[in-house]
């Protein structure tokens, strides 16, 4: 059972959870397509404003969502929440190593191929986003809602 600062530390880290499954959908399936439509003049300046713009949404809601979820394993070591923070640790493995690296590609100008690779490769995060919000839902729900 949990106790009521768990409740809400749970409840901070769902609604993060559910604010990166949303960013990262659009991301997905409108943003990271509609590099391709940006003319050549202007796609170094487009891709500088992505990067900084995008970075005011996405950091601080990725360190709450890290944040909450390091402290509910440490606080209720369920294999639900482990498998959740696993998926979580992979998803920023993934941003480190390769989309980082792709964006500073792209600020040097549009290369098709790197867009495809880079909306290609990012069905893996927005994937594994998705699963982690099951998850937490699951769990959300057998903690809190059945008892």
């Amino acid at each position: 059972m949990l106790y009521d600062h768990q409740f809400i530390l749970l409840l901070i880290h769902l609604i993060s959870t559910s604010l990166m499954v949303g960013i990262i959908w659009v991301i997905q399936v409108v943003h990271y397509p509609s590099f391709h439509f940006i003319g050549n003049s202007r796609y170094i300046s487009f891709q500088k404003f992505h990067m900084e713009r995008i970075s005011y949404i996405v950091i601080p809601t990725m360190l709450v969502e890290i944040i909450s979820g390091i402290i509910l394993i440490y606080d209720e070591r369920n294999p639900i929440l482990l498998i959740s923070m696993v998926l979580l640790l992979t998803i920023w493995m993934l941003t480190a190593l390769f989309f980082t690296s792709v964006h500073q590609k792209l600020v040097s100008g549009y290369e098709e191929e790197t867009v495809r690779k880079l909306v290609k490769i990012n069905w893996a995060r927005t994937l594994l986003w998705t699963l982690r919000l099951v998850l937490l839902i699951f769990y959300f729900t057998e903690s809190f809602i059945k008892t």
